[in-house]
C-alpha cells in the first residue's frame, strides 16, 4: 500500500485535473458504470461530524472510501476545518492499494463539481459571479468558476464580513474586481454559488434575478440549507446524486415541504451525456445542489496516486 500525505497532494493534483477527474465520475454514474454507497455521517456534538463516503467506479476501476469530516474546533488550532482521508482498494481482491491525504482534494472535487454545473448549465452570457460564503472552500470556488466563464466582476456576501477581504484578494489575483454586497444585491448576478455550512438558509427567492444559475454546495448532512425552499420550487434543479440530494442536500428541505419530489431532480451526468439538454431557456433558474459524493474523492485520490507511483513519491509499506 502506498501512502501519499497531504503535503505532496499540491503538486500532483491540479484543478485541471480535478475538473477532468470528476466530469469523469458523472458521466459514469449517469451511463450507470459507478455506484455510491450510502452515506454514514454523524454529529459529535459542538458542530463537529464525522464520516464515510465510499463507492465502487468499474469504469476507472476503482473502488474506496473517504473517511472524515468537519471540526469548526481546527481554526484555533491553525487547522483547516475539513479534515479527511482517502482509503483505495482493488476492486476485484479488497487489497488495500494506497491511503491518500484527502483535504486539498476534497476542495478541489468539490470546486470542480461547480465548476462543471456552471460550464454546463449557466447561460453563455454571465457576467457577473455572487459568492455567498467566505470560508475556506469560497476560494477554491472563486477560482474554479472563473475558468468556467469569463466572468466581468465578482459580488460577495458573508454571515460575517469582515472575512470578505480575504476573497475579495483571490479576485483581485484573477483580476476581477471585487465588492462586498447585501444579500438583495445579488440579483445582479448570473451565477451565485453558495458555499455556507448554516442550519438556516440566508439566499431566497427574493433575492436571485430570472435567467441565475446557482450552484450550492454547502449542504452535505441533514439539517444544513443554504437557500430558501421557494428557490428550488421555481428552478431546474440538478444534482451529483438523487439519493443525497433528497436525504442530506440542499433540496432535503424542498422535498420535506412537498415544494418538489425526487423525480423532479435531473443528476448532471445526464446532460453530460446528452441524455437531457441541461438549461433549457435564458430566463429559467437552473439550481446545481452538489452534495459531494464519495466517487469524486475516489476519482481524485486516484489521479494522485497514479502521479505519485510515476513519480517514485509517497511511502510504500506492507499490508
Amino acid at each position: 500500500m502506498r501512502i501519499v500525505p497531504e503535503g505532496l497532494i499540491a503538486g500532483l493534483v491540479s484543478p485541471e485535473d480535478a475538473f477532468v477527474a470528476v466530469e469523469a465520475v458523472f458521466a459514469a454514474m449517469a451511463r450507470g458504470e459507478a455506484t455510491n454507497f450510502p452515506v454514514v455521517r454523524e454529529a459529535l456534538g459542538e458542530g463537529r461530524q464525522y464520516g464515510f463516503k465510499s463507492g465502487l467506479d468499474r469504469a476507472a476501476g476503482s473502488m474506496g472510501v473517504k473517511a472524515g469530516g468537519y471540526f469548526p474546533g481546527n481554526a484555533a488550532r491553525g487547522m483547516i476545518n475539513h479534515q479527511s482521508s482517502v482509503f483505495l482498494f482493488d476492486p476485484e481482491t479488497g487489497r488495500p492499494v494506497a491511503m491518500v491525504g484527502g483535504n486539498l482534494l476534497t476542495a478541489l472535487r468539490t470546486a470542480a463539481a461547480s465548476a462543471i454545473s456552471i460550464d454546463r448549465l449557466a447561460r453563455a452570457d454571465a457576467r457577473v459571479l455572487g459568492i455567498v460564503g467566505a470560508g475556506h472552500q469560497a476560494g477554491f470556488q472563486l477560482r474554479a468558476a472563473a475558468k468556467a466563464r469569463r466572468f466581468d466582476r465578482v459580488i460577495g456576501w458573508n454571515l460575517h464580513p469582515e472575512m470578505l477581504p480575504k476573497l475579495g484578494a483571490i479576485a483581485a489575483d484573477l483580476g476581477l474586481p471585487f465588492e462586498a454586497v447585501g444579500l438583495d444585491r445579488m440579483r445582479e448576478a448570473d451565477v451565485i454559488i453558495t458555499i455556507t455550512s448554516s442550519p438556516a438558509f440566508s439566499l431566497a427567492l427574493a433575492h436571485v434575478s430570472p435567467g441565475v444559475h446557482l450552484a450550492c454546495m454547502g449542504t452535505d448532512t441533514v439539517g444544513k440549507q443554504e437557500i430558501e425552499p421557494a428557490l428550488l420550487a421555481q428552478a431546474m434543479v440538478f444534482t451529483d446524486e438523487v439519493a443525497q440530494s433528497v436525504t442530506i442536500g440542499e433540496a432535503q428541505h424542498a422535498v420535506a415541504a412537498g415544494l418538489i419530489a425526487a423525480g423532479d431532480i435531473v443528476p448532471l451526468g445526464e446532460v453530460l451525456i446528452g441524455a437531457h439538454p441541461g438549461r433549457r431557456s435564458d430566463g429559467e433558474i437552473t439550481l446545481f445542489d452538489g452534495t459531494g459524493v464519495g466517487l469524486q474523492d475516489l476519482a481524485v485520490a486516484g489521479v494522485a496516486l497514479r502521479r505519485a507511483v510515476e513519480r517514485g513519491l509517497g511511502m510504500v509499506v506492507e499490508v
